[in-house]
């Protein structure tokens, strides 16, 4: 088993945690932390870190069946007693270090195609810590030598503190039902809240690539060149979720059930030996 990486520069400190899902355990800005403070001792998941890799897909997958090109293929139930398949593949995998230094990391993983997801696939990631700032990459490259769907993004679990307050701007908002997957697409400005009340686990779209997040310690601001954003937090958490993803909850199924086009749900469709990127910084700074 790899051990925990640490990347610093000048202030800025980054855990990485390659065997457990190629996840962040924990980023720190002089010792205060960016990212939910992971809990003492070695990590049981990559779900109890400070953020981990959405790969090949984000969010969830309806009760665990993929349709796909007039086929249904069943996956696997991968959180619990959560009847859908959820988060993609890579953040249950062990990742290879590929190459480090203490400012620079770089990790793969491959997918051999099973029942947890249809299609072969390698997978990448970097991790760069620059002067207030954490520059992140996830890569996918279709290996299965068949067209596939694929999507890309992060899971972070911002530390949320008293007067913490988020802003973004989007288009629109896609609803959820009980059972945690979108009903329909509403309209929307994105978000400008204090977040000790919010009460929110929707996926935005026409995300403008920005998200500022003050509080009394730290102005930190994540940007994307991903266009969806997933938020999730409520009263009683300690943390509010803020996800650059690639594309809307369950889209793939969606795009069966609705005939809605890929691209309108941020689907990619990967040709063989094809690849796409994602990043993704989170920038820091003290409050003023």
């Amino acid at each position: 088993m790899t051990d925990t990486l640490e990347l610093a520069c000048d202030g800025l400190r980054c855990q990485i945690e390659p065997a457990l899902g190629g996840c962040i355990r924990g980023l720190w800005r002089d010792d205060v932390p960016v990212l939910r403070l992971p809990p003492a001792g070695p990590l049981a998941s990559a779900r109890a870190a400070g953020c981990y890799p959405l790969v090949p897909f984000s969010n969830r997958i309806a009760h665990a069946t993929l349709k796909w090109q007039g086929t249904s293929h069943p996956l696997i139930q991968n959180n619990g007693a959560e009847p859908h398949a959820i988060h993609g593949v890579g953040w249950q995998a062990a990742w290879a270090v590929l190459d480090r230094d203490d400012r620079f990391a770089m990790l793969s993983f491959e997918h051999r195609k099973n029942s947890a997801w249809p299609f072969a696939f390698d997978a990448s990631q970097t991790f760069r810590v620059r002067p207030g700032v954490l520059e992140l990459t996830l890569s996918i490259t279709n290996q299965s030598g068949l067209p596939a769907p694929a999507g890309l993004g992060w899971h972070p679990f911002f530390a949320k503190r008293a007067r913490s307050h988020i802003a973004f701007e989007a288009t629109g908002r896609w609803e959820m039902g009980d059972d945690k997957l979108p009903t329909r697409r509403s309209a929307s400005q994105g978000l400008d809240a204090d977040c000790a009340a919010l009460d929110v686990d929707h996926c935005f779209d026409g995300w403008g690539g920005v998200v500022n997040l003050h509080d009394e310690l730290l102005h930190t601001r994540v940007t994307s060149n991903l266009r969806h954003l997933v938020v999730f937090t409520h009263a009683t958490r300690d943390s509010v979720a803020i996800e650059p993803v690639s594309h809307v909850n369950n889209a793939i199924n969606l795009m069966d059930s609705t005939g809605v086009a890929a691209d309108a749900l941020g689907v990619r469709v990967l040709q063989a030996g094809e690849s796409m990127t994602a990043q993704m910084s989170i920038h820091t700074e003290p409050a003023r």
